[in-house]
């Protein structure tokens, strides 16, 4: 039976934070269509390091692949596809961190694909960065995205250490 519910739990973490960031990503661009107007300057938030932008990213990742929401929309089905497999496969078996880590990838991943399906472009709007030197316009999905990509190279660099100090833990 602790496995059952080693499995469930899994997939309920899985799950919810997937649909955590799908809400949070959807409502903040929500907020960005009705309170910015698409163009404008940007609004400082912390001076010039984080202003709020309303951009429009007709493209892929950092704006590349131009004008291709359609394709791009049905490749992150297959991604979408891809995770849910993954998780199947390795989820329940792998560290606790890889759960976290798909569940943002797919929460973010479903955000974008939502806004591509339905704008055919993906609503951007954190704009960071010191004077000229900006980084890429981001949202929710795609901060959810990163935070996935980082936690993939922790368990990548440290994921025996980091499950022996778990299960240490969880002796106690």
């Amino acid at each position: 039976m602790t496995g059952l519910s080693t499995i469930r739990g899994r997939w309920l973490l899985f799950a919810a934070l997937a649909v955590l960031v799908v809400i949070a990503d959807q409502l903040s661009k929500a907020w960005v269509r009705a309170s910015l107007v698409y163009g404008d300057r940007p609004v400082p938030i912390l001076g010039d390091w984080v202003r709020l932008i309303y951009s429009q990213n007709r493209g892929g990742i950092f704006g590349l692949f131009g004008d291709s929401a359609t394709l791009l929309g049905l490749a992150s089905l297959g991604v979408i596809g891809l995770i849910v497999i993954y998780m199947a496969r390795e989820g329940m078996r792998n560290h606790w961190l890889l759960t976290l880590a798909l569940g943002l990838l797919l929460g973010g991943a479903i955000g974008n694909l939502i806004d591509r399906l339905t704008l055919a472009y993906v609503i951007d709007w954190v704009d960071m960065g010191i004077g000229g030197w900006r980084w890429y316009t981001f949202n929710v999905a795609d901060a959810a995205i990163s935070t996935a990509l980082v936690l993939f190279l922790l368990i990548g660099l440290f994921g025996e250490r980091l499950a022996g100090r778990v299960q240490n833990l969880s002796a106690h």
